[in-house]
């Protein structure tokens, strides 16, 4: 089977295009697992030091508690933080 120039120049346009989107869509996707990892990391790294006195086998109720409550105030300021500087965004774009 046989194409004429100008069908395989089309459809090789056509599905570069296609590809180009889902390669943007793919990185955008990887580039915020990426964020979400390193946030995690983050999380653990300063809610240990705040919280975790000694390392044992099992953590206590107080170290939990601690952990939690390190972990939801660090994803309010996080959540703070975003959300003025689309706020800030927006009403430059203005």
């Amino acid at each position: 089977m046989s194409f004429s120039s100008d069908d395989s120049s089309f459809s090789s346009s056509s599905s570069s295009k296609d590809g180009d989107s889902d390669l943007q869509e793919f990185l955008l996707i990887e580039k915020q697992k990426a964020q979400f990892n390193a946030q995690i990391h983050e999380f653990n790294d300063i809610c240990w030091e705040k919280c975790v006195e000694k390392p044992g086998t099992k953590l206590d109720s107080k170290t939990e508690t601690c952990i939690a409550n390190c972990v939801d105030r660090f994803i309010d300021v996080s959540l703070l933080i975003t959300n003025r500087f689309a706020q800030l965004l927006q009403k430059n774009a203005m």
